[in-house]
């Protein structure tokens, strides 16, 4: 096997890894973002239309986060390589996204 299909091959399993784990992340983080939202409402600290505007808005980046990952992956087996860049994108996409969770974590007090 020549270094560049090795080297192709590690970069495809180590984006695999990430993308799989950023999509569980993103559903675990849905679960805990609609029950953080609904105790918001419960207690009357936000209004329900606020609230599944916020669980709209952060869902559809999930679904675009999803789209991009798809799109890596159809890259990655049409023989298209998939850059660092490509990599660096989604790591800080889901960073973002598991920052806003905590901020909102923190904004309910921690629980």
């Amino acid at each position: 096997m020549s270094e560049e299909k090795k080297s192709r091959g590690t970069l495809y399993d180590v984006t695999r890894t990430i993308l799989l784990a950023a999509v569980g992340a993103a559903s675990l983080a849905q679960d805990e973002l609609t029950h953080f939202v609904d105790r918001l409402v419960e207690r009357g600290e936000m209004a329900e239309a606020d609230a599944r505007k916020l669980v709209k808005e952060v869902m559809d980046r999930r679904e675009r986060l999803e789209r991009e990952r798809k799109q890596q992956m159809e890259k990655q087996a049409s023989g298209e390589a998939v850059t660092k860049a490509d990599i660096e994108a989604l790591t800080a996409r889901i960073a973002e996204l598991s920052r806003q969770i905590e901020e909102l974590k923190k904004a309910q007090g921690g629980s």
